[in-house]
């Protein structure tokens, strides 16, 4: 998929990061003879580094919303300081038409991150992830059909709870410890090979899913492959706070798979003080540590 023009201007504004966070790193002197001020080599480097590590983050992430919104921060810091530095400065005409300078930049950076939060919010969130787990395939759809037992592995789940006829409730934790529901209902249920799931109208967060099993190759099993799309309720800003917390949705639902993997092919999940819990045996405790180090696939 070509990249947009807010995701372009991420780019460039990744590219003008890294130039002016270089300056500040490198010639932290020439920025203070410029801004007629005395003694602030150390402060300017540390903005420096900012702008670097801002920068870098936005030429490398397929997803830059964060990163251009903590530029809007660095913005609102930068102006702060220039404004702090006015009154003592020997040149306060240049400081202030660098006032000037940082505040069109902020402009650009807002409308960047807005028009960056509107476009994912347009096209949702996608996860697809896969794993390998050494159990027949009709086990394992049996064991993620009730859907009451898919918060046992999803550490994003708080409760499924079935309704019949095909329909669910679902409570999800969200960040700052708030809670999100929705009901959802089945749209697809081919035993042993496929389940598929959607929110119905009027949920919180639309979201849509399916699991498919098939044999792994080598006779290793069965391979699921899983894919989830939802709609945040703040675009990829949403997704860009939910990081912030340690739940970005890719890595979070690789863990739950894994997770998935090792209570179906070993019967124990770890506790949150690090001890094994569930089906507990001592072979199952030396198996429960070799798995979790096995990747999904």
């Amino acid at each position: 998929m070509s990249a947009t023009r807010s995701e372009k201007l991420a780019r460039a504004l990744g590219w003008f990061s890294i130039a002016l966070g270089s300056a500040e790193v490198l010639a932290p002197g020439s920025l203070e003879r410029f801004l007629g001020v005395r003694d602030r080599s150390g402060l300017l480097r540390s903005y420096g580094l900012r702008e670097l590590t801002a920068g870098v983050g936005l030429l490398t992430r397929s997803r830059p919303t964060l990163w251009v919104w903590s530029r809007v921060a660095g913005d609102a810091l930068d102006l702060a300081t220039l404004a702090a530095l006015m009154p003592n400065s020997r040149k306060p005409g240049n400081v202030a038409g660098a006032l000037g300078f940082v505040a069109a930049v902020t402009v650009v950076d807002i409308l960047c991150a807005l028009n960056l939060n509107a476009q994912a919010k347009a096209e949702g969130i996608e996860v697809r992830k896969a794993v390998t787990v050494g159990k027949p395939a009709e086990e394992l759809y049996a064991f993620w059909r009730r859907l009451e037992n898919l918060p046992q592995f999803m550490s994003h789940l708080e409760e499924v709870r079935e309704q019949g006829g095909g329909r669910s409730r679902w409570v999800a934790k969200a960040p700052a410890k708030r809670e999100v529901t929705w009901e959802a209902e089945i749209t697809e249920d081919l035993p042993g090979r496929r389940i598929a799931w959607r929110s119905v109208e009027g949920s919180q967060v639309p979201n849509e899913g399916s699991v498919e099993f098939s044999p792994a190759p080598g006779d290793r099993g069965t391979e699921l492959q899983v894919y989830l799309r939802y709609e945040p309720p703040a675009g990829d800003l949403g997704v860009a706070i939910a990081r912030l917390f340690g739940e970005e949705p890719g890595q979070q639902v690789e863990d739950d798979l894994r997770r998935f993997k090792r209570l179906m092919e070993v019967g124990t999940l770890p506790t949150t003080d690090g001890q094994p819990s569930g089906r507990k045996t001592g072979a199952g405790r030396m198996l429960a540590a070799l798995y979790d180090n096995r990747r999904t696939q």
